[in-house]
Order: C-alpha cells, then structure tokens, then sequence
C-alpha cells in the first residue's frame, strides 16, 4: 500500500507519512523527540510480531474516547499498511484499558473486511472479538474461507485470531 497525500489541517503537526499529532489534544511529546520517531516494523521471514512506536500507543490508549475520532480519521483515509496496522494496535488497547465506543467505529473498521494484508486482518479480527458487533461475523467467516483458499504467504498466521474471533462470537451466542 502506498501514502496518499492528505491535506493536513492546520491544527495537526505532519511528522512523517506514517504519523500525524493533533495540536488540539494535549500530548506528551515536544518538538525535540518528535524527530526521533521510529516507524513501524511489521513481521517479516526474520520476525513474526510487529513492532509499534509505544509512547504513541500509550498517548493514545490514555486518552480513550477523546482519541477515538481521530483514529477513525486515521482509518477512514490511511492507505498505509504499517499506519493501518499500527491504528488497529492502538483500538484493540483502548479496549483493552475500557475505552467504550469502539463498537461504533465498525462502519469505519469494516472498510478493511476484504483486504489480504494479513497484519490488518488480525488486528481487525482481535477487535472484532473484543467488540462482537453483529455484521463483523459474516465478514470474519469469509475472511478465513479467503485465507484457506490462498494462504498468505507469510510468518504472520492470521487465521489463528480470525478463527478465535469466529469461536467467541459462537461461544457467546450459545452461552445465553
């Protein structure tokens, strides 16, 4: 996936491709270490996990629901699959910390159901786990149908997180 350009407005500080910082939140890091910033590394033949700028992360996992329409900026816009995976990363974490309102990024989350970019996938999924919003499932079953047909070629295995997603939406249907 290639960057787009994007008309940045006047209140976010362009830092690289990969990252914006909104001037309108509050945020921890000084014009001293933005240039420090380390891009993203996803898994490749030598590893199998990605690596995430953490502070990034942790800003945003702090800031929960106030962070979660400038995420969904990030999503709704990003081509970058390194910007994308890192986004998802961030949204499964402000889950995981009670962030609330994730749910309602599905319209937004779902424009990635198709993609073949395996790290996308599995973040997707873990989201779509944690969250269980009813259209993702449809979605999830014919993601791993996909990747069973044409396996991604690849140490990163997405079907281990899709099909887990696909056995809680199960599980939890049956619980009841």
């Amino acid at each position: 996936m290639s960057v787009q350009p994007v008309n940045i407005p006047v209140n976010k500080i362009s830092v690289s491709p990969y990252m914006e910082y909104n001037t309108n939140m509050p945020h921890i890091y000084s014009l001293t270490n933005l240039s420090s910033y380390r891009p993203n590394v996803l898994a490749s033949s030598t590893t199998n996990y990605c690596s995430f700028n953490q502070p990034k992360v942790d800003y945003f996992v702090k800031q929960k629901e106030q962070a979660l329409s400038y995420l969904t900026d990030i999503l709704q816009h990003s081509n970058n699959e390194a910007q994308i995976t890192e986004t998802l990363y961030i949204v499964d974490r402000m889950i995981e910390n009670g962030t609330k309102g994730v749910d309602k990024m599905y319209p937004v989350l779902s424009r990635f159901n198709n993609t073949n970019s395996p790290f996308i996938q599995t973040f997707l999924a873990g989201i779509y786990r944690k969250i269980q919003v009813p259209d993702a499932f449809g979605p999830l079953v014919a993601m791993l149908i996909r990747n069973s047909v044409n396996p991604p070629q690849t140490n990163f295995d997405p079907n281990e997180e899709v099909g887990g997603a696909i056995l809680a939406y199960l599980s939890d249907r049956f619980r009841h």
